[in-house]
């Protein structure tokens, strides 16, 4: 079984950080990451708020110039899925694919998914219209008619990013007013292409091979109608990732994980970082920030454990 002074599970702007941070702290290091490093970043189209980037950057080119990044510092990359974890005689012990690594820290940079409606037809129609992802699907409805739901920062900007594409697209939100950031929100206002419905919501998604349209109804008259969609993307929040964190981790009623300041769970050697973690801000910022600090707040807990023998 090989042993690891720290490992980091998840590939995303958390979890690059926090390896890089180690790996630069002279700690050995394992990075486990199922799929191409980069996380949420590889499904958005421009990141416009990172800082250092006035001109916004487009979010695989930011995921690949941090991999790059880190592929100057020896961490092994593990391509593969963790299956459980538990702490056993002080160590923690993951199991990945088919093997077992052990690590004194371990930081959880598992990141956050695309929440699911839940209304009729969603799931019937999943990859036949609806999707959670417009800078992976967009381009199968250029020319054609769509609708978002939501009304955070992604569902702005993923809005922003369609309408470049599609013919018409509908912003549907359940309320009056929208939680993005302003500067968003003005700009699908003057869209021509958006057209914006408020205190709305999506009752159920119709169709025969794909998606033909939507039944919506105004929360405030309660009236219904239908409106003929080829597309209906999905941005109404998120959910942890992961199902296979040890007994005794914290986390809130959402499933996130609870931390101190410092990124430290409930479990003493396990931290987490960037989208896992239960806080009120999601970005690629925070969660570099977040990766930093786990990663200081583990080596710190390394050497504690070097310096009692």
């Amino acid at each position: 079984m090989k042993r690891y002074d720290a490992v980091v599970i998840g590939g995303g702007p958390a979890g690059i950080t926090a390896a890089l941070y180690l790996a630069r702290s002279d700690v050995s290091v394992a990075m486990v990451e199922k799929l191409s490093p980069g996380g949420q970043m590889l499904m958005t189209h421009l990141i416009e708020n990172y800082p250092g980037f006035p001109d916004g950057i487009e979010g695989w080119k930011l995921a690949d110039l941090m991999a790059a990044h880190l592929g100057h510092y020896d961490v092994d990359r593990i391509g593969d899925e963790v299956r459980a974890i538990e702490t056993v005689d002080g160590m923690h012990r993951i199991t990945v694919g088919g093997e077992t690594i052990e690590a004194t820290a371990l930081v959880l940079c598992t990141g956050a998914r695309y929440k699911r409606v839940g209304i009729p037809g969603e799931k019937e129609f999943a990859g036949k219209g609806v999707s959670y992802c417009a800078l992976c699907d967009g381009n199968f409805f250029r020319g054609q008619t769509v609708a978002v739901i939501g009304g955070g920062n992604s569902a702005l900007e993923e809005s922003l990013y369609l309408s470049r594409l599609v013919k018409k697209l509908y912003l549907i939100h359940r309320r009056d007013d929208f939680r993005g950031q302003k500067c968003y929100q003005d700009r699908c206002s003057v869209s021509p292409v958006i057209e914006i419905l408020r205190s709305t919501v999506v009752c159920s998604i119709s169709g025969n091979d794909s998606v033909t349209g939507i039944e919506v109804r105004d929360v405030k008259s309660g009236d219904c109608h239908t409106i003929p969609v080829d597309g209906v993307f999905v941005f109404v929040g998120f959910e942890p990732q992961g199902d296979f964190y040890p007994e005794g981790l914290e986390r809130d009623s959402g499933g996130f994980i609870k931390t101190d300041a410092e990124m430290r769970t409930s479990v003493a050697g396990i931290f987490a970082a960037g989208d896992i973690r239960s806080k009120s801000c999601r970005q690629v910022a925070t969660a570099v920030g977040d990766g930093a600090s786990a990663a200081h707040a583990a080596y710190a807990y390394i050497s504690s454990r070097f310096s009692q023998g």
